[in-house]
């Protein structure tokens, strides 16, 4: 028998060794390093990775929409995000998209809300109210509008770069 713990809880493996040849058994993904509970504990990792969601307009994003959806997916990814939902907004249909989005992201447990630019936003503005209850990362310039904080927070430049 070997106990596994993970974020969720604990997987329990046993084995009665009387298994038929047609027992197919079971499969078991999970991503870095871990150890059985009991064995060598010093290695076991147990990560949690933030969940993020991406936005955009398709209004906005035209032609480029799936280079927006993949360069949120990559920036979510190189944040160490875990990314859960594409929201895409389309106004001829003209449901409120704050109150989708923010309905999605809480749904989630999100805590960040991707999106490829503020001009997705309505009045090119991120929206207060959605950096209330998540951090709002935007692609081009990459920011991080951080909740309780009021302007964004840009990537630091190497002194070479500047």
């Amino acid at each position: 028998m070997a106990l596994y713990e993970f974020a969720g809880g604990l997987l329990e493996l046993q084995s009665a060794g009387d298994e038929s040849d047609d027992y197919s058994g079971f499969y078991l993904e999970f991503r870095g390093r871990g150890a059985p509970i009991g064995r060598d504990e010093s290695e076991a990792v147990v990560v949690h990775r933030p969940t993020a969601i991406g936005y955009l307009r398709t209004d906005i994003s035209g032609s480029a929409r799936l280079w927006d959806q993949t360069q949120i997916r990559r920036l979510a990814a190189r944040l160490g995000y875990d990314f859960a939902d594409m929201v895409i907004y389309d106004p001829k249909f003209g449901r409120p998209p704050l109150a989708r989005l923010k309905a999605q992201a809480t749904r989630l447990d999100a805590e960040a809300v991707i999106v490829p630019s503020p001009e997705h936003f309505c009045g090119s503005k991120v929206p207060s109210a959605l950096v209330e209850q998540f951090d709002v990362i935007t692609v081009n310039p990459e920011a991080t509008y951080a909740r309780g904080v009021v302007s964004p927070l840009r990537p630091r430049q190497s002194p070479r770069n500047r």
